[in-house]
């Protein structure tokens, strides 16, 4: 089923449109807001450790079924994904360096959805909710490629500290 409305993302993170017309930014909102909300409800740790293993089991069937849809396999999956989180308004992510042959990236994320819905900067990092989701790809990439490594993936700096970008890195278990 098609949405009657089409959606179309920017590749620079611009605003998402439906029909050429800018989708309103509470819209936008809503994921990093209903993230505050239940991060609030459980506690910080808690949350993280249950949306880091959702997001990386997420990741991984993700990749299986892309992988098979448009003929892709190895770093193409991850690059393929990076774009696909972009177009639907996360924020931009880029590739700095990637190894998979090592198990380890290193991603750039500009305007991400989570600071831009903080509106405000925090004393914390709040962009480790991707975390989940790049281990998993680097692990099924890993599997992919005959390669298979177990990786683990943090937020190094966030915009919501001030930053103007975030960074994550994925790198095998034992190099964190």
């Amino acid at each position: 089923m098609n949405p009657q409305l089409p959606v179309k993302g920017h590749d620079e993170a611009g605003p998402a449109t439906g029909s050429g017309d800018p989708i309103p930014r509470a819209a936008l909102h809503f994921p990093g807001i209903r993230h505050q909300v239940v991060e609030a409800t459980l506690g910080r740790e808690k949350y993280a450790e249950i949306l880091y293993h959702a997001s990386y089991k997420s990741a991984r069937y993700w990749c299986d079924k892309e992988a098979v849809a448009h003929g892709l396999s190895g770093i193409a999956v991850f690059e393929h994904y990076l774009h696909r989180l972009s177009r639907r308004g996360w924020g931009r992510f880029t590739v700095i360096e990637a190894d998979a042959a090592n198990g380890c990236a290193d991603i750039r994320l500009d305007h991400s959805d989570f600071v831009v819905a903080q509106a405000e900067v925090c004393a914390s990092r709040i962009c480790y909710r991707f975390a989940g989701w790049f281990a998993g790809m680097m692990d099924w990439i890993g599997e992919d490629t005959g390669r298979p490594v177990k990786t683990l993936c943090c937020e190094t700096q966030c915009g919501g500290d001030g930053h103007d970008h975030c960074i994550f890195a994925v790198r095998p278990r034992s190099g964190i």
